[in-house]
């Protein structure tokens, strides 16, 4: 079909994908896709999962929205659910880029400072502020003037550690790029970052709306590196496919967003809450264990890759996977290519094939899906 009466912001791929169950997709012509994309990170928990579908259907038969001048019991479980034992506090968005958006406004309001320090090839949305703190230039052209002190310095440098300085409200970083091109944060420069902004009262935002809600075996990618952020953003899988986005902050600095100083009419509504709570319980200690023992296998079937001759090198953690190809080869050759096979696959900066399959995903089938993508890869 042609979508003629749409903005052409996105360069779509020429079927549409019309149902879904468990980790299969059906596009318009009936074919069946093994999807290792989830939706860009969103469906975690697959297609058509019975716990949420079944929280989603009992709110419909309830209410859908009141806006937030009320009471919301399911926004307080949710955000329980979130935090744990932590004293932490949470804001409700409709989005990834809303999430990140709070977070500016909350550093910004909680030190009185303005500057904040981002890294080149990160990505935080595309509105305004969250935009201004990505590190793409491509995203940022013809957007101009963008929110002011806002400045870069390179990812996984210990020479950007001297960019942390006193007069900073934030450090925002991914403990994984993945717009970007997947590339993991060094354990040792993380906490030489968090360490840098404790001594400099410098709050540390930790951007987790693609890594978060299980993407790496932890509920959050900072958990698995030992992290402590002031601030934390989700979004993605956090209500697996209903726009949910959270802004998680320690408690202290609750004071600076008081009545009044921040507001959305959507967030929170009954029925995202009562989707994102149904993924909460279900992401439990052994759900994340299970996603931890299925990444062992998949990354040692990823070891053979690096000897096929159009792959550069490998990057990602858990189910976060880049496969980097060389320049003799455009990824979108690739992802086409996939589609003929049944396989749906995403791409990255950098001439990356992303993979994000749901964490549901058995372990033969990830394996199957990964043998699919060697094979395609080894006939180029």
């Amino acid at each position: 079909m042609s979508m003629t009466h749409v903005f052409p912001t996105y360069d779509r791929f020429d079927f549409e994908p019309i149902s879904g169950n468990g980790v299969i997709v059906t596009d318009d012509q009936g074919q069946d896709y093994l999807d290792f994309t989830s939706g860009i990170g969103v469906c975690n928990f697959g297609y058509q999962n019975a716990k949420i579908q079944n929280a989603v259907n009992v709110q419909l038969t309830k209410m859908w929205h009141i806006s937030n001048l009320y009471q919301n019991h399911l926004q307080e479980a949710v955000a329980e659910l979130l935090v744990g034992d932590e004293d932490k506090l949470v804001f409700f968005a409709n989005s990834g880029t809303e999430a990140n958006e709070a977070a500016l406004k909350l550093a910004r309001k909680a030190t009185g400072k303005t500057k904040v320090l981002s890294f080149n090839h990160s990505f935080h949305g595309r509105t305004y502020g969250s935009m201004s703190m990505t590190g793409n230039d491509h995203i940022k052209e013809g957007f101009a003037p963008l929110v002011p002190d806002i400045s870069f310095v390179d990812y996984n440098d210990e020479a950007s550690l001297d960019a942390i300085t006193d007069d900073l409200a934030a450090v925002i970083l991914e403990v994984i790029q993945g717009e970007g091109g997947v590339i993991v944060g060094d354990q040792d420069w993380l906490h030489a970052v968090q360490d840098k902004c404790k001594a400099t009262n410098t709050l540390l935002i930790v951007d987790e709306v693609q890594t978060g809600i299980g993407r790496t075996g932890y509920k959050f990618a900072y958990q698995g590196v030992g992290l402590d952020p002031d601030i934390v953003t989700s979004a993605k899988a956090l209500a697996n496919g209903l726009p949910v986005g959270a802004m998680i902050g320690k408690a202290n600095l609750g004071p600076a967003f008081g009545p009044g100083t921040h507001g959305s009419t959507f967030a929170g509504n009954p029925l995202t809450m009562s989707a994102a709570q149904a993924v909460l319980t279900q992401l439990t200690p052994a759900f994340l264990e299970d996603v931890r023992d299925k990444s062992v296998a998949v990354w040692e079937k990823l070891d053979h890759f690096e000897d096929l001759k159009v792959v550069k090198s490998i990057s990602g953690r858990g189910l976060m996977i880049g496969i980097h190809l060389t320049d003799e080869l455009p990824v979108n050759d690739v992802i086409k290519a996939l589609h003929q096979k049944g396989l749906l696959t995403l791409s990255a900066v950098g001439n990356t094939l992303r993979l994000l399959p749901p964490l549901v995903m058995s372990k033969t089938d990830l394996l199957s899906g990964l043998q699919t993508i060697y094979q395609t890869l080894d006939e180029q």
